[in-house]
């Protein structure tokens, strides 16, 4: 019998273990998924925004966005809101073992009306960097009342936001050109979801009274579910 180190046996084990990548939010980062709890036998990494270029579209930042994604091992992705467009873009590109979308869109066509209004009508471009920040601290309560089972959270992830980001992938959202989607995206989906509109999307798993935020403000029930469907 070979008695391996604990250190070198742990190291294999680890090297074993699927990745699941974890994509937030357009206002959101790493701090998003805090109440999400992934089955142990994974390796949960968390990816982090990088800036756009300017008038960058959504298929070239996903392809910037998965450098950070060791596509040689296996994998999983999982993206909420502009997250879940990026894994929706990068499923056409690679081969994830599974993907799931929360409070997302896999492609334009489930966007709500006014991101299809503003592609025709580009009145965001006239709009400064610096005021979609501040936008997005009037807009969010708004939008998204279950915002307030995490207010601090949410208040500090916008304020960590760089202006020039919000703006750039704010475009990038109206102008997606993404028409279709891969069938074997998972979706999950709140029926009260008031930034997309659970009645513009196709999705696998409708969760009664979840928000836009629910991945944090649901975080336990939402763990349950992804684990299950990581299997």
């Amino acid at each position: 019998m070979i008695n391996i180190p604990a250190f070198y046996a742990q190291s294999i084990v680890t090297h074993m273990k699927i990745k699941v990548y974890l994509i937030p939010g357009q206002g959101a980062d790493y701090r998003l998924f805090d109440n999400l709890k992934i089955d142990g036998c994974y390796e949960v990494v968390k990816i982090s925004w990088i800036v756009p270029e300017k008038k960058m579209k959504m298929r070239d930042f996903a392809l910037k966005i998965a450098e950070q994604i060791d596509t040689s091992s296996r994998y999983s992705l999982i993206g909420v809101s502009l997250g879940g467009m990026i894994c929706s873009e990068l499923t056409d590109e690679f081969l994830p073992e599974k993907v799931i979308i929360i409070s997302s869109a896999k492609c334009r066509n489930e966007l709500p009306g006014r991101y299809r209004f503003m592609s025709k009508v580009p009145i965001n471009k006239l709009v400064p960097a610096r005021l979609y920040k501040w936008g997005s601290y009037i807009a969010q309560p708004l939008f998204e009342p279950d915002r307030k089972n995490g207010k601090e959270t949410f208040k500090a992830m916008l304020k960590a936001k760089d202006p020039q980001f919000l703006k750039r992938t704010a475009d990038m959202i109206t102008n997606w050109e993404k028409r279709t989607y891969n069938s074997d995206i998972i979706h999950i989906h709140g029926d009260n979801d008031y930034t997309i509109p659970v009645k513009n999307v196709d999705a696998d798993y409708v969760i009664k009274d979840g928000s836009h935020m629910m991945v944090y403000t649901r975080g336990e029930e939402l763990s349950r579910l992804i684990n299950q469907l990581l299997k």
